[in-house]
């Protein structure tokens, strides 16, 4: 019955996208590598607890298959602040958190440093103004 539970784990992993841009936080990258850490061996691993291996392949089955997607669609594909899905996914890629990242080493460390406690101290000045 392992053999079986491996292969079906496998087939999610096939099937499951994987996004190019996310490298380090995609979750396809992250199923492909805990399903290889659980099945260490192969087709001959000895599976501790198959119940909760069955409801986890089953719980990831359902997400890959987009059963909620379909059983729950969305009105609109905007969010309450109105940035589309592209807009989104240009957010949330990599590149966006390296131009940022880079941005930060060409301000220098002082000026970062400087910058981050200014505005922090006059967002603190408007509570003690309130509660005198």
């Amino acid at each position: 019955m392992s053999a079986t539970r491996y292969r079906r784990f496998l087939k999610l992993c096939e099937e499951w996208p994987m996004d190019e841009l996310k490298k380090g936080r995609d979750l396809g990258m992250f199923l492909r590598q805990r399903v290889a850490l659980a099945f260490r061996e192969g087709e001959n691993t000895q599976i501790s607890d198959p119940e909760k291996c069955d409801q986890m392949y089953e719980s990831l089955a359902r997400i890959n298959s987009n059963l909620y997607r379909e059983r729950f669609p969305r009105v609109m594909d905007t969010s309450f602040t109105g940035v589309t899905v592209e807009e989104c996914k240009v957010l949330l890629s990599g590149s966006m958190q390296q131009m940022q990242q880079m941005d930060d080493e060409k301000k220098g460390l002082w000026k970062t440093l400087t910058q981050r406690f200014s505005s922090k101290a006059q967002e603190e000045a408007p509570e003690k103004a309130s509660e005198k």
